[in-house]
């Protein structure tokens, strides 16, 4: 994974908002295994794929331990296949093994899901029995350091696998917790594993609505870690669009807007108007990240709105139902009852292999390890050991980071609190260490300002009784 230097700003490749496709064809069949193609992942994905103009078809590989959603999906995908009148250049194969079909894979895409909704209430109930209130909790905080615990040591199974049957393959993950995940694989495997998170699109396409101008426009970076990367050059024509955004989030935060679709996301906008940028992902994930909006009722009442915008407990309420709603829509794509049909999507995982397979760069923002081969870091104040969310280009050759610098001290500040927590949930998912756990909700910035050390110890053993299931080895 070589290491580009940036060119004074990074910004976003508009290939996917402004064309089908690159030019040119595939100069070969391709294989692409799915990694828990039960997931909402799979039909956008695998349905981008076959979107790829000249492409020259393959073997599409899903693997899945639930055996009923496996099969649903394999139909599904067949059908897709169908659609896209390429039944005689695609074959699609399903295995609950993944060793059977994991063998000459090039493409390999992650998005498994460890323990079902079995845990989901544990990892929300218990901490709020201490004081800590979480919105998601999937990614940060008890929540999202449970959910790495319990995923990570069957992720490394995976790549393990994946380093004896192929080796060569580009690993794109799309599962969370997607630090812990991304830094857990740069340092316990040779894969060359990209996290991928749709964050950084969906930001910059909600900040072109919100300062009026077009999305082609706009010229932006971005830098920092995953749900938590700062918009840090936001410009329209080379007029800096911050200053109105920044009066705009004011007078939302004052309540002077009315009742305007874009007047709530508190967090963000408060952010953005003390610390001077805005940053990725909803307010209900950031609120997590920091120390400042959940740590009890008042700043809670003040800032944080339902659902994504931080409502109390709102994944852990909802994903039941979510997943059940998305079984039911499934049978009813199979059933003819709604369409299959669908344009290509944003996600960057179809852009990046036709970049790769055509020599097209394409430009994406993807999340790595801040060092790599002895190459400095790409961001320079964060720690060099962690992993980082900077814009990358895919050709060919590879994908390459491209170095963006210093973020501001006061970001970097904020971005280096949340990867010390990483660094030790990631130790403790590798080392199956309670200890290592404990110390990271220590370091957390929300269990921190909410509980004492003492309740933490407390609250994290209490955390790994309750999820014994499915963290076996954990000392």
């Amino acid at each position: 994974m070589a290491t580009q230097k940036s060119k004074g700003h990074a910004e976003h490749s508009k290939a996917a908002e402004i064309q089908k496709g690159f030019e040119g064809e595939l100069l070969r069949p391709i294989k692409v295994t799915m990694i828990g193609a039960g997931s909402g992942f799979t039909p956008t994905i695998m349905n981008d794929i076959l979107h790829i103009p000249g492409n020259r078809g393959g073997e599409i590989a899903l693997i899945d331990i639930d055996r009923e959603r496996l099969g649903v999906m394999q139909k599904l995908v067949s059908r897709l296949v169908e659609l896209h009148g390429a039944e005689k250049k695609w074959i699609v194969k399903a295995s609950v093994n993944r060793r059977e079909l994991m063998k000459g894979t090039d493409y390999l895409i992650n998005s498994i899901e460890v323990s079902g909704v079995d845990c989901v209430h544990f990892d929300n109930d218990i901490p709020l029995e201490y004081g800590i209130d979480q919105c998601i909790g999937d990614t940060i905080g008890p929540g999202g350091l449970f959910k790495g615990l319990r995923t990570i040591p069957v992720w490394l199974e995976i790549l393990r696998d994946a380093e004896e049957l192929c080796p060569g393959a580009l690993v794109l993950s799309y599962t969370n917790p997607m630090n812990m995940m991304c830094l857990a694989s740069g340092r316990a495997s040779s894969m060359n594993v990209i996290g991928l998170c749709h964050s950084v699109q969906g930001t910059s396409h909600q900040l072109a609505r919100r300062a009026g101008v077009p999305y082609g426009e706009l010229t932006w970076e971005c830098a920092g870690i995953n749900h938590f990367a700062w918009m840090t050059r936001l410009e329209h024509k080379g007029k800096d669009l911050y200053p109105k955004l920044i009066r705009m989030a004011k007078r939302d935060l004052a309540g002077k807007s009315g009742k305007t679709k874009d007047a709530g996301d508190l967090v963000r906008k408060d952010m953005m108007v003390h610390f001077g940028a805005f940053i990725t992902e909803s307010s209900g994930h950031l609120s997590e990240y920091l120390p400042y909006y959940r740590k009890n009722k008042k700043a809670l009442k003040q800032y944080c709105r339902p659902g994504y915008e931080g409502g109390s407990g709102f994944y852990a309420r909802n994903w039941p139902d979510w997943r059940k709603a998305a079984d039911e829509h499934r049978m009813k794509l199979l059933r003819g009852e709604e369409s299959l049909e669908r344009d290509r999507s944003w996600e960057y995982a179809s852009w990046i292999l036709e970049a790769s397979e055509k020599n097209r760069p394409f430009s994406f923002y993807g999340n790595v390890m801040n060092t790599k081969d002895g190459a400095g870091p790409l961001i320079a104040n964060l720690p060099h050991d962690g992993c980082v969310e900077v814009q990358c280009i895919a050709d060919r050759a590879g994908i390459h980071p491209v170095q963006f610098g210093a973020l501001p001290p006061q970001m970097a500040a904020l971005c280096a609190a949340n990867m010390r927590f990483f660094d030790l949930a990631a130790k403790a998912a590798i080392e199956k260490s309670k200890e290592a756990a404990i110390h990271a909700l220590m370091v957390d910035p929300l269990s921190s300002a909410v509980c004492t050390p003492a309740q933490i110890q407390e609250m994290t053993l209490k955390l790994f009784e309750a999820e014994k299931k499915f963290l076996k080895g954990f000392k």
